[in-house]
Order: C-alpha cells, then structure tokens, then sequence
C-alpha cells in the first residue's frame, strides 16, 4: 500500500527496498558499516597506511594496523579521527570510499544514502566535515545521528516511550552519555576521554614505573587483557615486552592487574564524574524512571572488567552491559535505515 508521506519519503522507501543505504559508525578506533539488506560488512580499524612519496594509500582497515610502528621510513600509518571527530580531511575521505566500496563488494557506480553517527557535543565546523567527507566518497545523501542516540536504539532501548533511558557510550575517542526520553536527548555530554585515553596512561604507567616503552598496540592489549575498574576476583598478571629507556635494549616485566587498574584510575574516575553529572541535571521524573530501569553501557570500554559493577557501586544505579556493545552504534544507525520516520526525529541538523 502507498501512502503520499512529507517529502516523499514514502516513496523514497519504496526504492529504497532496492537501494544500497549503508549506516556508518566512524569511530575513532573502529569504523563500522551496516548495510540495508546484509547487516555489518564492515568492522576494521579506522587507520590508513599511506605512502608519503607518492601519497597513495597502501592499505586500510586491518591490514594498516597490523603495520603500526612497523613500517619502512617512506609508509606512514595514519589514524584519521581523533576524539571521534575527523582530524585529517583528506585520509578520511580515502578510507571511507575504501569502505564504502568493499561495502558494496567494489562496485564503484554506486551513490548510497549514507547516516552516520557522530559525538553529541560535535562542533558545526566538524559536522561539515563529516558530511563533506561522505559526499565525496560518493554519497547521494548524508543523515547525522547522536551516537549516544544510535547506541541506545541499537541496545533495544524503547527510546520512543515517555520514561528516562541513560546510556554511556564508551568508544575509543569519546565517551557519550545521554539521557533520552520519547525519541528526544533531554540531556547529553560528551567527554574526550575513552578507549584512547586509556591506551596513552597505560603506556605512561608503564614509561614511569619501570622505565619500559610500548607502542600503542602493546597498550590496547593490556587494557584488554588485564584492565580493571573495580578490583577483581582471581589476579591476573602479564608479560609485556617493550624496549628499556635506560639501557636501549629490549626488556620483559610481568605486571598485574591492581597496576593497570591504578594507571586507568584517572580515566575511569572522568567518566564516572561525568555520569554522576548527568544524574544531578536529569528532571526528576525521568530520574525516577533511570532509578528503576538503570544505565546501559555500550561500547568498546563497556568490556573493561568490572567497569560496570564501579559504576554500580559509585551511583547506587542497576547498571547492565548491550548485547553486543562494540556495535550498538551501528546497528542503531542500521534500524534507521528502514525506519524514515525514526530517522527524521533523531537526525540532527
């Protein structure tokens, strides 16, 4: 049955059926990309490695992180976005039609109807570029959703009812934090502190106590292995190999997890203060609601190990993880696809 809607979205649908629509969440650490019919096929790393004599692109995704740190004098690997936001123009722009096209399995004639979720407190300088970028990897149209917005649609929140959901998003260049209400942000914030800004204290931890240089990868991997907000259970430890500052030669120290704990300190005490701020802004009936049903976490840094019971413990609040928190965003953005009407009311300008 066709219906004449606003705009002629009603028949923008109708084609839409045969269209090549893609959700995109350009994170600072991981771009992921949903397609209409196929759902995710994309999550790679948001890294270019390009060559800086010829200035072509070597590789993307996957293949360009696994030369981080590694590569020849003439090969630079470049990370794109910072703090969710893009910092480098052209390289961007290069991995999104990189993405774009292996989304659509390389076929290059295509111009697909594009949202993407971007920070909530994003600045109209970056919106832009976020949407210049798009377009000229060949987009026909580009929607901006809140990322916290998406991650809560892609958690199975019921956004669209009349009662406070807070969701924190913890991703790796921003942590966003929204309370939202009948399809509507009545709060949101974003702190530039999160899976990155974890990385760099673990490398300074380890730089200050046992004189020990890593690389990022290192890093990311620590934090994933043994990385802790509340002390836990049974102790884990680690081997990490780095190169000695004093000496210059390659060195093994075994750590555990209070250290790591202690190095993420910091961050995780920025992220919890700007939860506790949100709760002191939030209209009291909607906090009544958030009391009851809680806050979701998703994410990358919602995987941290008993993130969500310090949150817990810190706010007195129930606090549960998504489902699948690497990939609330997208696939938030990803209903949004087949749903004009929702995508209307949470697109920003």
């Amino acid at each position: 049955m066709f219906i004449p809607g606003k705009n002629g979205y009603n028949l923008r649908s109708v084609f839409s059926l045969l269209s090549s629509d893609l959700a995109i969440d350009l994170g600072t650490a991981n771009t992921l990309v949903f397609a209409k019919t196929k759902g995710i096929v994309v999550n790679e790393p948001s890294i270019v490695a390009i060559n800086k004599n010829t200035s072509e692109v070597v590789a993307v995704g996957r293949e360009a992180k696994d030369m981080l740190g590694r590569t020849p004098g003439n090969v630079v690997a470049i990370k794109p976005m910072k703090d969710g936001v893009i910092a480098d123009f052209k390289v961007t722009e290069k991995m999104l039609t990189y993405f774009i096209q292996k989304a659509h399995n390389r076929r290059v004639l295509v111009h697909p109807r594009i949202v993407i979720g971007v920070p909530s407190e994003i600045t109209p300088v970056e919106k832009r570029a976020v949407q210049d970028s798009a377009y000229r990897a060949r987009a026909s149209e580009v929607y901006l959703v809140e990322q916290a917005m998406a991650a809560a649609i892609g958690a199975g929140l019921p956004i669209e009812e009349p009662s406070g959901n807070m969701v924190v998003d913890i991703g790796g260049g921003t942590t966003d934090i929204a309370v939202i209400s009948m399809s509507g942000i009545v709060y949101s914030r974003s702190v530039r502190v999160a899976g990155n800004e974890m990385d760099e204290a673990v490398m300074h931890y380890l730089k200050r106590k046992y004189n020990l240089l890593v690389g990022e990868r290192t890093a990311e991997q620590i934090k994933m292995e043994i990385g802790s907000a509340y002390p836990l259970e049974k102790p884990l430890t680690m081997e990490v190999k780095g190169r000695n500052l004093i000496e210059g030669v390659p060195r093994t120290v075994t750590i555990d997890d209070s250290e790591i704990r202690e190095a993420l300190s910091e961050c995780v005490s920025t992220i919890l203060n700007a939860i506790r701020v949100a709760l002191e802004r939030t209209p009291p009936e909607l906090s009544a609601d958030i009391s009851d049903r809680g806050i979701v976490l998703t994410g990358g840094g919602a995987l941290i190990r008993n993130l969500d019971k310090r949150i817990r413990e810190e706010t007195g609040l129930p606090v549960s993880i998504a489902d699948d928190p690497l990939a609330s965003v997208v696939l938030g953005t990803g209903k949004m696809l087949s749903d004009f009407r929702l995508l209307r009311l949470v697109s920003i300008e």
